[in-house]
């Protein structure tokens, strides 16, 4: 169970990582505007295999705590701290000397894009956890 739970923190991981890298080319295309400066392809795949290994993680630990209700708990806990993952973003401070055209291009395409960018691990870690831990 435990080998499967981190192949599968290990897969979303990728996964994920390679679907923000897409997201970030397309957003850049239709939207005309390039962060990778800001943030960069080894960084979507960092973070995004760090989430999904520590979910796994998270996901052993509370089904063999908790047999019978383990994975609603960690459904439960996996979506919330996902949805509180978003806060980083909105909640950010910028820095005192940015231009007012520098704010409005940060809160009207950098915010939405990465709030956005936050689902993917949970997106694809709960669509390939059925492929990789069956029910028995």
């Amino acid at each position: 169970m435990f080998k499967k739970s981190l192949f599968l923190g290990v897969a979303a991981g990728l996964l994920s990582g390679l679907a923000c890298i897409i997201f970030a080319g397309v957003y850049k295309e239709s939207m005309q505007t390039d962060f990778s400066p800001v943030i960069g392809s080894v960084n979507y795949i960092g973070a995004c295999l760090f989430g999904c290994i520590l979910a796994s993680l998270g996901y052993f630990g509370i089904t063999k705590l908790v047999p019978r209700f383990g994975e609603i708990i960690f459904n439960f806990l996996f979506t919330i701290l996902t949805f509180a993952s978003i806060i980083s973003p909105i909640a950010y401070k910028f820095p005192p000397d940015l231009d007012v055209e520098g704010i409005d291009m940060i809160t009207s395409y950098f915010i939405p894009f990465a709030m956005t960018l936050h689902f993917f691990p949970a997106l694809i870690w709960f669509a390939l956890k059925p492929i990789f831990i069956k029910k028995s």
